[in-house]
């Protein structure tokens, strides 16, 4: 049966919650690579790429974000993630095992990933909550720093995999925060916005999600609504 709609999926406040690993393994990384404490408490990170949010802390410090700076931050923050993971009580957020499993057997659905976890951050942290292999693929903070351009690099690997061009109208984005919105409005696909993360449901609100749901706790309902 051919794939007829594509669902990209956020991960961090959307599909977990990582009890704050990501953020611990980044001032770790920080003082190890450059010898800096930094608690980021006034650093952007919900939404933004990764590598988006290590030249936003190398910029503040007047460390020039050149690639090999980014690269070696990036290379330690997995270092101290893969650590981090196991020692944190992070979850994976209600419905989610369910939801991927009925969604996985529906031979019409094509799951990918559309974050801005670099793929190596990504892979560990959906390893490790025991969902990574739901995803065919995905779009990630390699691609570009730039979550907005991040929609056309998950298309293609689409086309790529299964030999058609998905039509942005068979297209969904689900993830948390605003960013995941604008994300999918840049790419003309419909948007899921779930209240699971640090945004509220008011707050989503106000940039006009096509769908804004509380969480995915009530599969049946989730699957009804969005016509999966």
């Amino acid at each position: 049966m051919t794939k007829d709609r594509l669902l990209l999926f956020d991960i961090d406040g959307t599909l977990i919650h990582s009890g704050g690993a990501g953020v611990h393994a980044l001032k770790s990384a920080f003082k190890e690579r450059f010898g800096i404490d930094d608690d980021l408490h006034n650093i952007e990170i919900a939404g933004m790429t990764d590598s988006g949010i290590v030249v936003s802390i190398l910029k503040k410090h007047k460390i020039p974000p050149t690639t090999e700076n980014v690269s070696a931050f990036l290379d330690s923050y997995v270092h101290f993630l893969s650590s981090e993971l196991p020692r944190r009580k992070g979850k994976l957020l209600p419905g989610v095992l369910e939801l991927l499993q009925r969604l996985k057997s529906r031979p019409h659905l094509l799951l990918a990933l559309l974050t801005g976890n670099v793929s190596r951050g990504a892979q560990l942290k959906l390893e490790h909550y025991g969902v990574w292999h739901f995803f065919e693929f995905g779009a990630f903070a390699d691609d570009h720093q730039d979550r907005n351009r991040l929609g056309p690099f998950a298309r293609a690997r689409a086309k790529e995999k299964h030999g058609r061009e998905f039509a942005a109208s068979e297209i969904d984005v689900i993830g948390d925060t605003p960013r995941d919105i604008a994300c999918g409005k840049a790419l003309g696909a419909r948007t899921i916005a779930v209240a699971t993360g640090t945004w509220s449901r008011d707050e989503l609100g106000k940039y006009e999600p096509d769908f804004l749901i509380d969480d995915l706790s009530n599969v049946e309902t989730v699957i009804d609504t969005l016509g999966w």
